[in-house]
């Protein structure tokens, strides 16, 4: 069994076909039906049955699928070890919610550009769920989510401390009123949205039944139209008072226990930490805890938080 057929076996499962397969790998799909054969011959099991729309993983081949995805995650950062200089250079994908990059990364940002030009940097913005899962697939090197994550296959550190309130129309003093009425129409980002889940739990605590929820991709949609007393969202404080002159908004506090909320930053466990994620940490926080070598062992963020 050779690495090069275990990223074959990885490219038929993402694909589900063998043809797909070897458009992705640029080559024959006589090539990828051999390596697969010869694969499944090493190990005396079938991998994939094979169907009229493509193919799909065998019990025996869902079971392999971690462990050939783990070791392309080795092989990749071998090849990233051996190559890198000491000097933060070349390119680094970190993603974050939208909230947080407007809020306390766009500073940072800026810093970061004019301290190392040498690094490629490309921020993309999702949901935590959406975010978790591309640090997982190693789409992103580390992300910014909402706290707390507890994932055997990821490091995750704490980063800023936020508050959250309720945000409302310039009209609205409490949540009474929507008490009383028994429902209301809630703007949230998409699906994923750790933000938009506990609103949701917090209304429900409430008695308070979402009539509707609508999703938009950008936070000024968002305020716009809670600012016309259309409905409710929930947000950090702090990002709500510096969009206040742009918005009429009313805050409506909320007890300690469901306002206060932590963002940490996630990575893979046990990977080689580049240069330049060291360096980005360091300028944007939260810098990489010293260890006695560049491999950590996976903790859960309440582990770390020594809580």
């Amino acid at each position: 069994m050779q690495s090069t057929d275990l990223e074959f076996f990885l490219t038929v499962s993402r694909e589900a076909s063998i043809g797909g397969a070897a458009a992705r790998l640029n080559t024959a799909q006589s090539n990828v039906t051999n390596r697969i054969k010869k694969l499944e011959a090493d190990l005396g099991v079938i991998l994939f049955s094979r169907h009229s729309r493509g193919v799909k993983l065998t019990a025996a081949g869902e079971r392999l699928l971690p462990f050939a995805a783990e070791v392309g995650r080795l092989l990749q950062d071998a090849r990233i070890a051996v190559t890198a200089t000491d000097a933060p250079r070349g390119p680094l994908q970190i993603g974050t919610m939208e909230t947080t990059m407007a809020l306390r990364l766009r500073d940072r940002l800026v810093n970061f550009a004019g301290l190392y030009p040498d690094v490629d940097l490309t921020l993309r913005t999702g949901t935590t769920a959406e975010l978790t899962e591309q640090v997982l697939q190693q789409e992103l090197e580390g992300a910014y989510v909402c706290g707390p994550v507890a994932h055997p296959r990821l490091v995750a550190r704490r980063a800023f401390q936020e508050t959250l309130a309720v945000v409302a129309g310039p009209d609205v003093t409490s949540l009474e009123g929507f008490t009383d009425r028994g429902h209301a129409n809630i703007f949230v980002f998409r699906r994923g949205c750790s933000y938009r889940q506990r609103l949701e739990v917090l209304l429900a605590r409430r008695g308070i039944a979402v009539a509707r929820t609508l999703e938009y991709g950008s936070l000024d949609a968002i305020l716009a139209c809670v600012s016309a007393g259309m409905g409710l969202t929930l947000l950090p404080t702090d990002l709500v008072e510096a969009h206040a002159r742009d918005h009429r908004l009313s805050l409506l506090p909320l007890p300690e226990e469901e306002a206060n909320v932590e963002t940490v930053f996630i990575r893979r466990a046990q990977v080689y930490v580049s240069p330049a994620l060291t360096a980005f940490l360091e300028v944007a926080g939260p810098p990489v805890a010293a260890a006695p070598d560049a491999r950590e062992a996976p903790l859960s963020f309440m582990q770390e938080a020594g809580e």
